[in-house]
């Protein structure tokens, strides 16, 4: 089955070149392009797409407004899609808050061909994804604005301590294969734990649990 994706950026060169690029890989078509933020919640609305490359910076309303609409849809809209966000710079000023908003990672638009169409697998498979080379300085960006708070032991009372470890280290920017080399366990072992964490928290993916981590305390710029 055909991974299907919308794409949103404003230069229609990047959606031409984006959509050349998608179209041509086995199993995955893109079924619309929007020039704008609100014509991409018109057409996701309307076409379903599984994935929505959603640009950052766009006009008549932005990728962090389109994100968080889409995400967080109004009664009577069944059909989320995945957002993976794209921008020009390392750190967006609007990529944590698009992360916040429900996106499921982000990419560089200098990203390599191949590293574009990995990320559009990755997201739609349900895993998220946050660029390698800016993922730790994303994360010591929030931590430094983040509300100093102490830990929220009554939402992480479901985990055990074992599940705790791990969440610190997917909270540090950790891959599986570094949280499994740390801890000396399988690397399967951790992706049982991860889906564990993700279940007892109720959320979507590890994006989400970098940020709830750093939102209850229990992680901070200098841990």
């Amino acid at each position: 089955m055909s991974i299907t994706v919308l794409i949103a950026d404003d230069q229609a060169m990047v959606r031409a070149g984006f959509g050349a690029l998608l179209d041509a890989q086995d199993g995955i078509s893109v079924i619309g392009q929007a020039k704008d933020g609100a014509e991409a919640v018109e057409l996701s609305h309307r076409l379903h797409p599984d994935v929505v490359l959603m640009d950052v910076r766009m006009p008549v309303k932005n990728g962090l407004e389109a994100t968080r609409e889409l995400t967080q849809p109004a009664r009577g809209v069944v059909h989320v899609p995945r957002i993976l966000v794209l921008t020009t710079f390392d750190i967006d000023d609007y990529v944590y808050e698009a992360l916040r908003a429900g996106a499921s990672g982000f990419l560089l638009k200098d990203a390599l061909p191949e590293e574009l169409v990995a990320a559009v697998r990755i997201v739609a498979a349900g895993d998220a994804l946050l660029a390698p080379s800016v993922t730790r300085r994303l994360i010591e960006q929030f931590a430094r604005t983040a509300p100093v708070t102490p830990p929220n032991s009554a939402r992480l009372s479901e985990l055990t301590e074992r599940e705790r470890e791990v969440l610190l280290l997917v909270a540090r920017g950790l891959s599986n294969t570094e949280i499994a080399g740390s801890l000396f366990i399988a690397e399967q072992t951790v992706k049982t734990h991860v889906s564990k964490i993700l279940g007892k928290l109720s959320l979507r993916d590890r994006v989400q649990a970098v940020v709830l981590a750093y939102e209850l305390g229990l992680v901070r710029a200098s841990a």
